[in-house]
């Protein structure tokens, strides 16, 4: 009866809001602070090589899938504790030292730090795009998700097969639906969160944290392939 007269009296609706502009909010926060131990976990590993031991082949694909894999789902059972935010940081950490042998073969190139920020500036223009949409579109956009994981699973069967095969065409043609259907996920996972389908801050941010990290490890590829320039 009290949540009926809350709602009647529209003060209901004003905590809602006012939950749902908390859970975005603290969602960025998290999602900034989150690309500090990825850039720490990108520098270690380009300082140590410490991937180029096991990356490549089946080896690179069985430590990156469990990893993440692994993590996500501790992310999953930690997310309403104290616990979750570390564990959050810890992946983010773990996801920047994958990243660190596409980083390495990019500064192989004369032009490699400035391939880097760009492909950084690339991201965050589609992030702005992204939630600038997301905050003026009206339409429902929950019907998207099914359609944008059955395209994730498919981008994931490809890239498996792009790095078994070795074929610089399928690896393009990987990074660039990759940019595509991250781009629409972060639309979706923007989107939820504005509309109160997303109420936990630390799921919000994985969500969007594995867009972006998607978005730009897809164009720092292609500008690899098309920009890269030796001395």
């Amino acid at each position: 009866m009290s949540e009926q007269i809350l709602n009647n009296t529209g003060f209901g609706a004003e905590v809602s809001f006012e939950s749902r502009n908390r859970v975005l909010r603290n969602t960025y926060w998290l999602l900034a602070l989150s690309l500090i131990p990825t850039v720490l976990g990108a520098w270690l590993g380009v300082s140590t090589g410490i991937t180029k031991a096991f990356m490549g082949g089946w080896m690179g694909i069985v430590v990156f899938m469990g990893g993440a894999f692994a993590f996500m789902y501790a992310i999953e059972k930690t997310k309403n504790s104290a616990a979750g935010v570390p564990v959050l940081l810890a992946f983010t950490f773990f996801m920047g030292v994958m990243l660190s042998g596409l980083i390495s073969r990019v500064l192989g190139f004369s032009n490699g730090p400035s391939l880097i920020m760009t492909a950084f500036g690339g991201t965050a223009g589609v992030f702005f795009v992204m939630a600038s949409l997301a905050s003026v579109i009206k339409r429902d956009l929950s019907g998207m998700g099914k359609w944008l994981f059955v395209g994730a699973i498919v981008l994931m069967i490809g890239s498996v097969i792009g790095i078994l095969v070795g074929s610089s065409a399928a690896m393009i043609a990987v990074s660039v639906a990759a940019i595509g259907i991250f781009s629409a996920y972060m639309l979706y996972d923007l989107k939820q969160i504005i509309d109160g389908g997303e109420t936990n801050y630390i799921s919000a941010t994985l969500s969007l944290y594995l867009d972006i990290f998607n978005v730009f490890q897809s164009l720092l590829s292609l500008l690899g392939i098309f920009g890269g320039e030796r001395d």
